[in-house]
């Protein structure tokens, strides 16, 4: 995948728009990111997730995914290596970071359509993941 595929996929989700923040690129949702391009050089992105979808991805995906270092990879802060990611993979972990900053009212729709972009079923959430979105979507 490129950097260029990457912002095509994370703009093609409803209401995204591109902003930049810290000198790179960032996709926001209601003013709020769930992704960026660009860091720490070209060939990485960042999808912002839960710690349990973030376990998911480095179990499942370990030369894709990979957490941030410090307290932002501990929140759920996954850096991506472009170069190894596939195009059905990376809507995947874009449509859940997406899903976590978009207000409910909004992200409803969301499953239906990223499961129908996709060639595979998305995977069932734990209660604990449900309820870890719940609370970040209370914050």
């Amino acid at each position: 995948m490129t950097p260029n595929d990457f912002r095509k996929l994370a703009l093609s989700f409803p209401e995204t728009e591109e902003r930049a923040h810290m000198n790179h690129p960032d996709f926001r949702v209601a003013g709020k990111i769930f992704a960026t391009l660009g860091y720490p050089n070209t060939d990485r992105a960042m999808v912002k997730v839960t710690p349990v979808e973030q376990e998911m991805l480095v179990r499942d995906e370990p030369s894709i995914f990979s957490p941030v270092n410090g307290a932002w990879g501990r929140q759920g802060c996954t850096s991506v290596n472009l170069k190894a990611a596939k195009k059905t993979t990376m809507r995947r972990a874009l449509a859940a970071a997406w899903q976590l900053a978009a207000p409910e009212n909004l992200s409803r729709g969301l499953p239906d359509k990223a499961a129908a972009a996709s060639p595979q079923q998305p995977r069932k959430r734990s209660a604990r993941a449900r309820d870890q979105r719940r609370r970040a979507r209370a914050k």
